[in-house]
């Protein structure tokens, strides 16, 4: 955030208003002299910084040691059978950016009809395939194919379809994107939200990352704009529960692309549609703002960025400027929704006290 802000300068009154400018000194920007929320900074205490690890923690789940990374591409014991059992052979086999390896290996996908198999500085096995060539039912199943072979020592976090469609010089992946997750361990925050009769709704890619588990409503988004207004809608249909949302265009669209401009943007979109959303919020709701790792957009490398992650949390009805400190696991968040609902989860401290 500091980097982004220094590099291109950020417009954020609404998240500074909050409290954002106080988790950190950042030159040219004052923090709140009267904080409108509880703001503070969470460490990741897993082994890692991917999506599965970071939303794990919020739920609860810390891993002992972090999923497998193959940096040099999956080595024969896997892409043999992966291979053998979907009848195609496979492109690609490397570490690469999704839309560069589209970019080098679409028009040989055309004609050969052999899925791009790629993966990144994450823990991910990813099947991109156009649209034409490989419909969106069979890359399913040979993304599940790929799930089942990669178990043990080899299980990553997640197996990702990646349509795209288009042609030559102008591929684009499409927003049928699908992820096949480890199945995540009995006893996480949405299980026993679910066991206390709490409804999950969620928006975005958090049904793939939990496989469904404990959420009774989800709707699939297209951009951060989307996730927004599919956010506000999910507010005006539930009466009680939680809706937990992942707006990924910061991560997928702007992080790893290294785009400043473009994620500095997305910032200030957000901030803009804050007040709209907060508008509709009752004194018996509580805004949860943070994030399941970093990603900067400043940085040499693409890939994730292990650092702590903001923590803001906003009410109507409770105190301003509660300082939350930092925390020292991302599952305090998660530990904060479950005692709201009179519930707990292994992991993580309530600051639940702290804000009402």
């Amino acid at each position: 955030l500091g980097n982004i802000a220094r590099r291109r300068g950020l417009k954020l009154p609404n998240l500074a208003a909050m409290g954002l400018w106080n988790l950190k000194p950042v030159e040219g920007f004052a923090p709140a002299a009267h904080p409108s929320a509880a703001y503070g900074r969470s460490a990741l205490a897993s082994p890692g910084k991917d999506t599965t690890t970071g939303h794990w923690e919020m739920a609860g789940i810390h891993l002992q040691h972090p999923f497998p990374l193959f940096p040099n591409g999956f080595p024969p014991e896997i892409m043999d059978p992966f291979e053998r059992r979907i009848g195609r052979s496979s492109l690609g086999n490397k570490a690469a950016s999704g839309t560069e390896i589209i970019k080098e290996l679409g028009e040989e996908h055309l004609r050969t009809g052999s899925p791009i198999v790629y993966t990144s500085a994450d823990s991910v096995f990813q099947v991109a395939a156009h649209e034409d060539v490989i419909p969106l039912w069979e890359l399913d199943k040979i993304c599940e194919t790929a799930r089942e072979i990669l178990r043990g020592p080899n299980e990553v976090g997640r197996v990702i379809a990646r349509p795209f469609n288009g042609s030559p010089g102008a591929f684009r992946r499409t927003e049928n994107r699908k992820d096949f997750a480890v199945p995540p361990p009995q006893g996480m925050l949405l299980d026993k939200l679910e066991n206390a009769g709490v409804e999950v709704y969620s928006v975005g890619k958090i049904f793939d990352v939990f496989l469904g588990r404990g959420i009774e409503e989800h709707v699939k988004t297209k951009s951060n704009a989307d996730g927004m207004q599919k956010t506000a809608a999910a507010l005006a249909e539930l009466e009680r529960g939680l809706i937990f949302t992942n707006l990924v265009d910061f991560d997928q669209n702007f992080g790893h692309r290294n785009d400043v401009e473009g994620y500095g943007a997305a910032l200030e979109e957000f901030d803009r549609w804050l007040p709209e959303f907060t508008a509709k919020l009752t004194p018996n709701d509580l805004l949860l703002i943070t994030a399941d790792h970093g990603c900067d957009p400043t940085t040499p490398s693409t890939d994730h960025s292990r650092e702590y992650v903001p923590l803001l949390a906003w009410s109507t009805s409770r105190a301003e400027g509660v300082n939350l400190g930092t925390r020292t696991t991302l599952s305090d968040t998660g530990q904060t929704v479950a005692a709201n609902f009179n519930t707990e989860i292994e992991k993580g401290t309530s600051f639940l006290p702290d804000i009402v």
